[in-house]
């Protein structure tokens, strides 16, 4: 953060409210013995990271399940876009609350398009059909077929779940951030390691890396747990990597406090399949955060 702060291009953005930035950064975590990346110089909502993960495995585009457990961090983009094509100003609460007592409301505007999940284990393909015409193929579900691939051939170098698809980019409410996760292992056998590498193509330090940090950290002990291996590595790649000018305090406040404490991440139990976990299946530890800091998100 005080890299990016002090020695960032400033640059406007497609948000219009502008940025300082760097290229290309790289951030390693431990992830044994239950480490998890965590940040304690502010309080991380890492339950909220958590049902987000979770809600991507499902596959679903629709803010709606998210809202119905309290989580808002996707609300901005929808309701901007209501806004904008009906002219009502409505509150950011009240909208949330017609997403979730109305469901034809939240079919018509809480759908954010085919974004994160639906890339994910539905990644669409198309095939000539037998007038010469394209026609709809099976979905592909890359988070099980990369669980199969790290347990019959972990020495290979395809382990790799993709979220850009080029195709799609223009029906997205945001282009997929965390785009690239590939999964590496050390060892064989009982003493076998998973590491994670996660290429995210534009990153929002002050708000977005602790979010994508735990997630990824999520993620990864998930398909460990499900491929019988340990987790190892989190590596974190960014390419356009930024602070918003408007977030001048939260920078201020939060380079000010020192580092403390090494929380943990436990998985209380293992379900059949990486689709079957629940929130209750996780739990942090010796986490002591400093306070909250708030800032507005650029969209």
């Amino acid at each position: 953060m005080r890299h990016v702060w002090e020695h960032g291009d400033e640059r406007m953005d497609r948000t219009g409210v502008g940025t300082r930035s760097v290229f290309g950064t790289m951030l390693r975590f431990d992830l044994s013995g239950g480490r998890v990346p965590l940040l304690t110089t502010k309080r991380v909502y890492w339950k909220a990271a958590a049902r987000e993960m979770l809600w991507f495995l499902t596959g679903s585009t629709n803010i709606r399940p998210l809202l119905e457990q309290g989580v808002t961090i996707w609300s901005d983009w929808p309701l901007a876009r209501y806004r904008r094509e009906t002219g009502d100003a409505i509150a950011q609460e009240d909208f949330e609350a017609r997403i979730v007592a109305e469901e034809d409301f939240a079919r018509r505007w809480g759908d954010l398009g085919p974004v994160y999940g639906k890339q994910w284990v539905d990644w669409p393909t198309y095939r000539y059909g037998p007038d010469g015409r394209y026609e709809k193929g099976p979905g592909i579900n890359q988070v099980s077929q990369v669980i199969e691939s790290l347990k019959a051939d972990p020495g290979g170098r395809r382990h790799i779940i993709e979220g850009w698809n080029v195709a799609e980019l223009d029906r997205m409410a945001l282009p997929p951030c965390h785009k690239t996760y590939q999964f590496h292992v050390i060892g064989s056998g009982r003493d076998a390691r998973l590491n994670c590498l996660l290429y995210q193509r534009s990153c929002d330090v002050a708000l977005g890396l602790p979010f994508n940090l735990f997630g990824a950290a999520m993620l990864c002990r998930m398909v460990a747990a499900q491929t019988s291996m340990r987790p190892g590595e989190l590596i974190w790649a960014g390419g356009d990597t930024h602070l918003y000018l408007n977030h001048a305090e939260l920078v201020r406040t939060q380079l000010a406090r020192e580092p403390a404490g090494e929380p943990r991440l436990a998985l209380v139990r293992v379900p059949e399949t990486i689709f079957d976990y629940r929130f209750e299946d996780f739990a942090v530890t010796d986490y002591a955060p400093q306070g909250p800091i708030r800032a507005p998100v650029a969209v």
